[in-house]
């Protein structure tokens, strides 16, 4: 796949205890919206694990304190075309239940994997 200029980067902000009920039972909800990227075809996916956080509720989230170390932040991370990005949008409204999803302009300036040769 090419991407390159202008594309949409899609952030969903969760909690890392939230789950998703799917065919295979429970799966922590980045795991599920990763794979349902990857099913879709989009050119990426990303999961980042925040050290500290609040949200709507105005709990704080931290590493620091131990009894809520349990429920950090996680930013998922999607970038491909608008048109791609765009038809994934009502996957993640059904997954997120709780928590933020952005969309943001981006331009990509480099996309290339890692020596996986494609059959020609």
């Amino acid at each position: 796949m090419r991407l390159h200029g202008k594309a949409l980067r899609v952030t969903a902000l969760v909690g890392e205890s939230d789950t998703c009920v799917t065919g295979r039972g429970h799966r922590p909800l980045y795991s599920e919206i990763v794979h349902r990227a990857h099913a879709a075809g989009l050119a990426g996916a990303s999961v980042f694990r925040g050290i500290e956080g609040f949200g709507a509720s105005s709990l704080i989230h931290t590493s620091r304190l131990l009894s809520l170390s349990e429920d950090l932040p996680v930013a998922v991370i999607v970038v491909d075309t608008p048109e791609r990005v765009r038809a994934f949008l009502p996957v993640l409204a059904e997954l997120v239940g709780e928590g933020l999803v952005t969309l943001d302009e981006v331009e990509v300036l480099h996309y290339k994997g890692r020596g996986r040769e494609t059959p020609a």
